[in-house]
């Protein structure tokens, strides 16, 4: 699968670039970007996934998160491969696509859409956790047995999901403000029914609350941080308490910081991120 680079930039020692390539399961050109820390240059290393949110792109954590920036640069002390992915794909044309910033492109909510006319294309949950992984070890410096996962809202909901569905492949997982029981908000009713049909026994598959009730798998320790003055939250767009009882009924550890006076922004995600990356770190270089 060939990949075409679009931008290259040295970066607090090491490579912050963007690829695209043609994405099988979605049927479009994607964009991905990669930090490569001078460590990728002598050897293979562990790969950090990051998940954006609701009308994000790839450039969304790269450009406002300042993880490159955090104490002593951790991506690269810890010697990380950070990739950020596109939320969502691009430019089919269809009906109600781009009618709205909460459905369609922008934000495909990392499910295998189910109905027309969205199943052919909406396969982004298979895109994060098949196909991308798969083209990335195949072209690059890291090492297919240590990944883990982060996002933020949308994509702090992937990262939990993924994670839930497929004990044992990621060694970590963290959030922020993620959205943590779609079936019972209204950015999941929406996003659900519309690419997974009617039937709620589909959604709840891609629902993190849901998920950790039947968690079958090895130890994992979730990090999650959250605004106090977040507005969703206030909202009863992320709902985390549902899916901390969830965890704690389940005796499956995390950390759950309700950070006052911060909002949903990047903003509060560079305020946090260097936590998030030693938390990685400590499991990625175990």
């Amino acid at each position: 699968m060939a990949l075409k680079q679009i931008s290259s930039n040295k970066c607090f020692g090491g490579l912050q670039k963007v690829f695209e390539h043609d994405s099988v399961e979605l049927n479009c050109k994607m964009k991905f970007a990669i930090f490569l820390p001078p460590k990728a240059e002598t050897g293979k290393c562990p790969a950090l996934y990051w998940l954006s949110g609701l009308s994000c792109t790839e450039r969304n954590f790269i450009t406002k998160s300042g993880y490159h920036q955090a104490p002593q640069n951790m991506a690269s002390e810890h010697g990380l491969v950070v990739f950020a992915v596109d939320t969502s794909p691009h430019g089919y044309n269809i009906k109600e696509e781009d009618e709205n910033w909460d459905f369609g492109t922008g934000a495909g909510f990392y499910v295998d859409a189910s109905e027309n006319p969205w199943k052919t294309n909406y396969r982004t949950y298979s895109y994060v956790t098949e196909e991308l992984p798969q083209l990335i070890n195949a072209n690059f410096p890291v090492d297919p047995q240590r990944m883990s996962l982060s996002g933020h809202s949308m994509g702090g909901h992937e990262a939990l999901i993924c994670a839930l569905k497929n004990p044992g492949k990621y060694k970590s997982v963290s959030a922020f403000a993620p959205i943590c029981n779609p079936v019972l908000c209204p950015w999941g009713k929406k996003a659900f029914s519309g690419y997974l049909g009617t039937d709620q026994s589909k959604w709840k598959a891609y629902d993190a609350t849901h998920l950790v009730k039947a968690y079958p798998g090895s130890q994992l320790d979730i990090l999650i941080d959250q605004g106090k003055d977040d507005q969703f939250l206030s909202d009863g767009q992320l709902l985390p308490d549902n899916f901390i009882a969830a965890c704690t009924e389940k005796k499956i550890p995390v950390v759950f910081r309700l950070q006052e006076g911060y909002d949903h922004s990047y903003y509060f995600i560079a305020t946090c991120i260097t936590d998030h990356i030693r938390h990685h770190a400590k499991y990625l270089n175990a």
